[in-house]
């Protein structure tokens, strides 16, 4: 086996995984808080 070097490794595909997973995540965030309030609204 070889020498783990760390630092060299290339990471860019779970860099963009990590990416969109977080965009993905605020965008849902925002959709429920919005779905919340338009509930809220209409039972009132």
């Amino acid at each position: 086996m070889s020498e783990h070097k760390h630092g060299e490794m290339d990471i860019t595909v779970q860099e963009k995984t990590f990416e969109g997973f977080v965009k993905f995540m605020t965008w849902s965030a925002v959709a429920i808080i919005l779905l919340l309030l338009f509930i809220a609204l209409v039972n009132a």
